[in-house]
């Protein structure tokens, strides 16, 4: 097993990875949790289920499993109700533990849930997705949508443990694997150039979920998040490194409607139009551009950005939590390896977007 440790503020905990990982849950239970809450959705539940169900059986605690709709855009007050609205049913006191067993969405509304019931229980993240295992569930950022701005209405809660088994990632669609990559594709753009060449090297190997590669990016991904989040637990500063192409691909998302692309897909995107912007402002190398587009289209992901309007681009990106005093800010790239947020004017984003979003898309 492979072992990955997270120190906050908020909380200090591991981070386990390890092939058949779902059937020893149990081991990641607290001898002192009074109820299990098992949050997850129908897809999930069905494929591996029985496996978790059994293992969390072996604890003797009661469980109760909450079933939530299975997409983006279900990440939702509603959603978020159900949760509550079960936990409080079956009479959950401060000791239960919340286990969310799903992709990003569910184990942001599953923390969010965590947070604010009863003022915060202590809960687990067992990711079934790849971008999930390499990024959503580390660091205690929890959140439900607005349909005007993705990840608006949250808060920050660690969890005590996250239990990743990159086994369950063989069910996973193509398309979901090239989503988690780009998040993978980032912790090397931001802050570590070696992991990024290494990306460009094994592209193919990660696309057909090569055991050994595609532990040791889930690994090198998490060690980079917890390294970060222990310096900027909550996004006072450095942490905000970790929202590369994030800007430009939360306004594709609202844009076309949450789900339309899968958000790795639109962060992907957005990497692309953040190393353009890059060039124009900060002097990174034009070849370097190039690398990070042939890099994003080889791990599966678009390249080119929808057609939303420049008014309406402009009018999502300032729902942006990065945005302060109404400008609006970017994550950009002096060099590949580095990070910085800077502000960006109308003209510089105008000059992009004609390079970047193709009509049709």
């Amino acid at each position: 097993m492979t072992l990955v440790n997270v120190t906050t503020p908020g909380g200090n905990y591991p981070i386990h990875i390890q092939s058949g990982r779902l059937g020893a849950l149990d081991t990641a239970i607290p001898a002192d949790a009074t109820a299990i809450a098992l949050v997850s959705n129908a897809t999930v539940l069905a494929r591996y289920g029985q496996r978790v169900r059994q293992a969390l059986g072996r604890t003797g605690k009661p469980l109760v499993e909450v079933v939530l709709p299975d997409g983006e855009a279900h990440k939702t007050w509603q959603s978020l109700n159900m949760i509550f609205d079960e936990l409080l049913q079956n009479t959950l006191d401060r000791k239960a533990v919340l286990v969310a067993f799903g992709g990003g969405v569910i184990g942001d509304m599953g923390g969010f849930a965590a947070a604010c019931y009863m003022r915060g229980i202590r809960f687990i993240q067992v990711p079934t997705t790849l971008l999930a295992q390499v990024d959503s569930s580390v660091g205690g950022k929890t959140a439900i949508n607005h349909p005007l701005g993705k990840n608006m209405i949250g808060a920050f809660h660690q969890p005590i443990s996250v239990e990743i088994d990159p086994a369950v990632l063989a069910t996973l669609p193509p398309r979901e694997i090239s989503a988690g990559l780009a998040e993978v594709v980032k912790y090397g753009l931001i802050i570590d150039a070696p992991f990024f060449e290494w990306c460009e090297r094994n592209a193919g190997a990660l696309r057909a979920l090569e055991p050994q590669v595609l532990t040791y990016a889930i690994q090198r991904s998490c060690e980079l998040k917890a390294h970060v989040v222990s310096q900027d637990e909550r996004e006072s500063g450095l942490r905000a490194i970790l929202n590369l192409g994030h800007t430009f691909g939360h306004a594709i998302e609202a844009g076309l409607g949450y789900g339309a692309w899968l958000h790795g897909e639109a962060v992907g995107c957005g990497m692309v139009q953040a190393a353009e912007l890059s060039a124009d402002l900060l002097g990174f190398p034009r070849a370097d551009v190039e690398r990070v587009r042939s890099l994003i289209e080889a791990i599966g992901c678009p390249t080119v950005a929808p057609d939303l309007g420049r008014d309406r681009w402009v009018r999502l990106m300032g729902n942006d939590k990065k945005v302060q005093g109404g400008s609006l800010r970017f994550v950009l790239m002096p060099r590949i390896g580095e990070a910085v947020c800077t502000d960006v004017d109308a003209a510089a984003l105008d000059a992009v977007f004609q390079r970047t979003v193709g009509a049709g898309v």
